[in-house]
């Protein structure tokens, strides 16, 4: 899965919660300060060639809609991390976490607990 930009983050986020937008749509969306409709329609084409949107014809003008759910990029993006950073290692990250008390025990134990009812 491609990298994102901060930018095109904030532009998934919106159709992840917005299911399918014109880019117009878009530009409504957007909080202050508000894109130019021209720089919004590059990064969402930008976005639809990295796989992440598509498109419905919708007579000339196109409907774009996330082809990648925000679960499946947040998961992609964490494997990444562990990837990188902790030798592919999910154990080596949250023994990390728990080291640099950035995670408690008791939040580990409730997270055990919650996986083993799973």
């Amino acid at each position: 899965m491609e990298k994102l930009t901060v930018r095109e983050e904030e532009v998934m986020e919106l159709y992840w919660n917005n299911e399918a937008l014109f880019v117009r749509e878009l530009v409504e969306k957007h909080p202050e300060p508000k894109p130019h409709f021209n720089t919004l329609s590059t990064i969402v084409r930008g976005l639809e060639e990295k796989g992440f949107l598509s498109h419905h014809t919708l007579g000339n003008s196109h409907q774009y809609y996330a082809i990648i759910s925000a679960h499946e990029y947040r998961n992609g993006k964490l494997k990444g991390v562990v990837s990188k950073y902790f030798d592919n290692s999910f154990l080596t990250a949250v023994s990390s976490l728990v080291k640099e008390e950035e995670i408690s025990l008791e939040e580990l134990k409730e997270l055990i607990n919650k996986v083993e009812n799973q």
